[in-house]
């Protein structure tokens, strides 16, 4: 017996001071992390308090007008004159208080979203570490997940959408003091009031209105549940663009519902099988001005809100992984543009947008072919006006006008359409940044044979032709002495020139010799060719040709910062250029424009001609103004006597003589 005792005694030993070693282990590890957790916050404490006191402060100011989405944005002229109103489509009657909200929209949404909402802080400790060790093991690159629907709710309302640990902190303490201030029910109402349905909809009753014709109190449950879908990815789930994609997120919402016990298995099942038909989308008109006036708006926002714009690019795949952000973020922004009560105020000029539109109008009047599936007019144009001075454009006329058509306006061709723009890029890709290269006017270069200098094995540096100072082979338009001086400074040299003039379709299949002559992947916009030669009178300075004189929020606090100038050419290079360019509407391809005929003020240009006769472009420019215009058609054809010299060329020199009508006869500076 004794010895029994003895053994239970030395196994009862072993495991006291097994746990007893364990416990001092656990206490050494909350010793060590709250030591890592000091020293943490004594070398990032002041970043800690200033993240908290921006925190407290956005809070203690928040108030219920702060998640109304139904601000109406306005957007003016230069002379003050209302151009457009754009509004999100909810109106102040669409807001709903929380008793009104259905049931089962509170239920998806915290089924799909945040399962924890009644009870959390605003944050869910276990998916934030999830999100923590998801960071670190990726290195940085993962920073998704763990939103809890106040912190959803922080983002959208206070936040930036840029990916970072900083707006995460941010995120999250803004999340705490928004459920210590306000009652669950509260931040529940406003979730649901400011969230982003696709097509600039916010708030469930305006979308029940938009996609189903009913209001919130009428919808099935699959419909709800259809509803609640689109938050979390509003472009991709957009009814409009694809009613059937919500479909598979709809059914795991009502999956979610009845795990959680909200719905039953029946009415699960019967949710499901229910179809879904989208209500036809309520057209909108807006015409030329408001489009371009929009999008401008839009990428200032955009930039506001961390987004990179960039115009090199590594691959074809990189530039179409770089394209689909974008259009993520466009869209976002965009929604949020019709919803905030933003007052914007541009550089458009309404009577210049309306004299412009008339002469595209007038010089394309004997066109009247118009396509049998829109009844829209199938030759088409562009014009886009650049004051100088600012940089600014005060026109985009994205098309021909027609009567009682609206949807004439659905294409603004001004910045939307690209085309291959033919010889006017020589002056920009080619010639002003060969004149830095070292080349002057009066370099002999030679007019080679194009054919023969793409056939493979050429020695393109021992081609010779017609032999010709470089300011007379601008003024010809000669291609040869074009790809031959291209070859000499090369693509990569010469399209850096648009890179950095944020020309945004410049992707890696177009750094060849082609280019020269205007062969591009994509081509260009008037809106990027008339920034282009603007920054020739202006010494070589690009400036962003955006039409944003300024963006007020809804409480009249200014949040544009606009843009500084860019150097791009030398003004030496510059002014050469355009004493080149001078030529060509004095001896060159547009000489028979006739510009001097009824004035004296200078001007400069190029005219520019796409193979087939498919593209005809002049860009040109005066002291005060620049015009950049195109003539083609959508679905690119041939067109019997479209030159640079001819329609376009016409068109500008109207649009040109009304801007600079009664200004004194100036040269450039």
């Amino acid at each position: 017996m004794g010895k029994k005792k003895g053994k239970e005694k030395q196994k009862h030993g072993f495991f006291y001071y097994f746990l007893h070693g364990l416990k001092w282990f656990a206490l050494a590890v909350v010793i060590l992390t709250g030591v890592l957790s000091l020293v943490l916050f004594v070398r990032y404490g002041d970043t800690y308090r200033s993240y908290a006191q921006e925190a407290d402060e956005i809070v203690q100011e928040s108030q219920e007008a702060d998640f109304r989405m139904d601000e109406i944005t306005y957007i003016y002229s230069a002379d003050g004159a209302q151009i457009a109103a754009l509004s999100s489509g909810n109106g102040k009657s669409t807001y709903l208080k929380y008793k009104d909200i259905p049931k089962d929209a509170v239920n998806a949404f915290v089924a799909i979203e945040d399962r924890s909402y009644w009870n959390n802080i605003g944050i869910d400790v276990k998916g934030i570490l999830r999100v923590a060790k998801d960071f670190v093991l990726s290195s940085g690159d993962s920073l998704t997940g763990a939103s809890t629907i106040t912190q959803q709710l922080s983002r959208t309302i206070y936040l930036t959408r840029e990916r970072s640990i900083k707006r995460k902190i941010k995120e999250m303490m803004v999340a705490i003091r928004l459920t210590q201030k306000y009652s669950k029910e509260e931040i529940m109402e406003y979730y649901i009031n400011t969230a982003c349905f696709a097509n600039g909809i916010y708030g469930l009753e305006a979308a029940a209105k938009a996609y189903f014709d009913l209001g919130a109190s009428e919808l099935s449950l699959s419909q709800t549940a259809y509803l609640c879908a689109i938050p979390n990815r509003p472009v991709y789930y957009d009814p409009y663009g694809d009613p059937e994609r919500a479909l598979e997120r709809r059914d795991k919402i009502l999956d979610d519902m009845r795990e959680e016990g909200y719905i039953s298995k029946g009415a699960c099942e019967k949710a499901k099988k229910e179809k879904i038909t989208i209500a036809e989308k309520k057209s909108e008109f807006f015409n030329y001005e408001t489009t371009y006036a929009v999008s401008c708006a839009v990428e200032c926002l955009m930039e506001r809100h961390g987004f990179e714009f960039r115009y090199s690019f590594d691959s074809d795949e990189d530039y179409k992984d770089y394209l689909e952000s974008y259009e993520t973020a466009y869209n976002l922004e965009k929604t949020g543009l019709y919803a905030n009560g933003y007052k914007i105020t541009t550089s458009l000029q309404t009577d210049t947008q309306r004299a412009l539109q008339q002469a595209l109008d007038n010089n394309l009047a004997f066109a009247t072919e118009t396509d049998p599936e829109t009844n829209i007019y199938e030759l088409q144009g562009a014009v886009t006006a650049i004051d100088n001075s600012t940089g600014k454009v005060i026109a985009a006329v994205g098309g021909r006008s027609q009567e009682n058509l609206d949807n004439v306006y659905s294409l603004n061709r001004a910045y939307q359409s690209y085309r291959q723009p033919g010889s006017t890029i020589k002056p920009l890709a080619v010639y002003t940044p060969a004149l830095m290269y070292g080349y002057t006017p009066e370099t002999t270069v030679y007019d080679i044979d194009v054919k023969t200098a793409q056939q493979p094995g050429v020695d393109i540096s021992s081609l010779t032709g017609a032999a010709m100072p470089l300011r007379k082979a601008v003024e010809q338009s000669k291609n040869g002495v074009a790809y031959s001086v291209f070859y000499d400074i090369k693509p990569s040299y010469g399209l850096s020139f648009l890179e950095r003039m944020r020309f945004d379709k410049i992707v890696p299949s177009d750094y060849t010799l082609s280019a020269a002559l205007g062969g591009l992947t994509y081509g260009v916009t008037t809106v990027q060719m008339a920034s282009g030669y603007s920054a020739l009178v202006n010494r070589g300075e690009y400036r962003d040709p955006s039409c944003i004189m300024s963006i007020k929020d809804k409480d009249g606090k200014e949040i544009y910062g606009g843009s500084e100038p860019v150097t791009v050419y030398s003004p030496e290079a510059s002014s050469q250029m355009l004493d080149i360019l001078k030529g060509v509407i004095t001896d060159g391809t547009a000489k028979d424009m006739g510009w001097y005929d009824e004035t004296e003020l200078v001007a400069a240009g190029k005219t520019g001609t796409t193979n087939g006769s498919k593209d005809g472009w002049f860009c040109g420019v005066t002291p005060y103004y620049t015009v950049a215009v195109w003539i083609g058609y959508d679905k690119p054809r041939t067109l019997e006597n479209l030159y640079g010299a001819t329609y376009p060329a016409n068109v500008w020199k109207d649009a040109m003589r009304y801007l600079t009508e009664g200004m004194p006869a100036i040269d450039f500076n």
